[in-house]
């Protein structure tokens, strides 16, 4: 396989903060590639069909293109169809359904091999996010077709026994519309409250919900076992068998590590797992090897948001453009 043209950056992931590094590329007249493994946005486009953003359109903008909503808040609808003209906008250069097997680097050049062809490049910033690898549970049972780690549209568990495993935001959002639709709901907590970073136009209602028992919530509860037609939990008051149709483990995600390993970044421990990175730069153990986004927070997956890491593109191409221009090569 013979390598394709040299770009000066090539950025793996196309959310947000990859389409933003791809628009500083663009501003800073350096030739760029997008790779993504997914669709377009695939994060966002793998977020739940009725979800609202906790931030504001403006908060979510990207290269001075004005996101105009409805709402005050943004819908997911909305930001895919923003993004999309963004990339349209600033005429992107993006290959989406290419996934990055191996990355090689060969004195001041990085070789990007992907499931499609074989890329050179100067620079590589990796602004792969989290969404895509779920906190595992690591329990019996969990292998089940009924088990589910990403929670995409309520109309599939109408007059279902949902089993909901966490109480954060997505937690939160699927036992409300679930049970709208009609679903039999249990909450299995593993705290003693619903999550503090709950939406706050959100939080009353199921409260409310769990007050009235519309919900049923087990809180200080695990998941010890999933067959097929029944969960078992530990609960304070002991064992519980809860039956149940489908389970939705809203237990969080995090960065891919086995492809960031691949690609030799060190992380600063193991518990929290955060990129070695200078904080100026944002370059990486790897020289000119980057990282962007929400994946500089490793594990700390609510530390950075899109509104709040979206000026990691401009910092980032601040030091690139300041070195020496690279010469592309064929």
């Amino acid at each position: 396989m013979s390598a394709n043209k040299f770009y000066d950056v090539i950025i793996i992931g196309s959310g947000p903060i990859g389409l933003a590094c791809g628009i500083e590329a663009a501003r800073n007249n350096l030739s760029h590639l997008i790779l993504e493994a997914g669709a377009l946005c695939n994060s966002v486009f793998n977020y739940p069909v009725n979800m609202t953003f906790f931030s504001t359109s403006q908060k979510l903008e990207i290269g001075d293109v004005p996101f105009v909503s409805i709402a005050d808040k943004p819908t997911r609808r909305e930001a895919l169809e923003y993004y999309r003209r963004v990339k349209d906008h600033w005429k992107l250069n993006i290959k989406t359904y290419e996934q990055v097997k191996d990355v090689i680097k060969k004195g001041n050049e990085f070789l990007i091999n992907t499931n499609k062809e074989l890329y050179t490049s100067g620079n590589l910033i990796a602004a792969t996010g989290f969404y895509n690898k779920p906190n595992m549970l690591n329990i019996p049972g969990e292998e089940l077709p009924k088990v589910k780690h990403y929670y995409n549209d309520p109309h599939c568990y109408i007059d279902q026994r949902v089993a909901i495993i966490g109480s954060g935001n997505s937690a939160v959002d699927a036992a409300l519309e679930t049970f709208r639709k009609g679903a039999e709901v249990t909450m299995i907590i593993r705290d003693k409250k619903i999550d503090e970073r709950v939406k706050y136009w959100v939080r009353p209602d199921i409260e409310n919900r769990i007050k009235e028992g519309s919900v049923k919530a087990h809180f200080s509860s695990t998941v010890k076992l999933i067959r097929e037609r029944e969960i078992v939990i530990q609960a304070p008051e002991g064992e519980k068998i809860i039956p149940n149709d489908f389970v939705l483990a809203m237990t969080g995600y995090h960065p891919d590590y086995e492809f960031l390993k691949k690609i030799r970044i060190e992380f600063t421990n193991d518990e929290i797992m955060e990129p070695v990175y200078n904080k100026n730069n944002f370059e990486t153990n790897v020289k000119n090897l980057f990282v962007a986004g929400v994946v500089c927070g490793g594990m700390d997956t609510s530390r950075l948001f899109i509104e709040n890491s979206r000026s990691h593109a401009k910092v980032i191409f601040s030091y690139i453009s300041g070195k020496d221009r690279l010469t592309s090569q064929e």
